[in-house]
């Protein structure tokens, strides 16, 4: 089993920025790819970023150029900076690994216009 937990999420203005921490623990070793979805009220959960063991990285069009994704293997720990957020990007924000699929208890990003 792996257990991922979520931290840093929050209330921001449009135009701030915000730093989401997920650090993965447990049966770690088949883990590859690391990410973010999100899920906005009355939506379908949809991928933000996601990465690679070896460091490739995937954005969603809306988040191109605002958001980074990183990963530090040594700590296990993915991270989701997102800078000049907008009020769509308001949503609960889950950390994923795989293989195979787990999921963080999600943490929520609200940005006020």
């Amino acid at each position: 089993q792996v257990q991922l937990v979520e931290s840093g999420g929050g209330l921001v203005q449009a135009g701030g920025s915000l730093r989401l921490s997920c650090a993965a623990s447990g049966i770690i070793f088949r883990i590859n790819a690391m990410g973010w979805y999100r899920q906005a009220p009355g939506k379908q959960r949809e991928l933000v970023a996601v990465i690679t063991s070896g460091g490739s990285r995937n954005y969603a069009d809306s988040v191109k150029g605002r958001f980074t994704i990183s990963r530090d293997n040594a700590k296990n720990t993915v991270y989701l900076q997102m800078n000049s957020l907008k009020p769509e990007d308001t949503a609960v924000y889950y950390c994923n690994a795989r293989p195979p699929t787990y999921w963080g208890q999600g943490t929520q990003v609200t940005v006020s216009s």
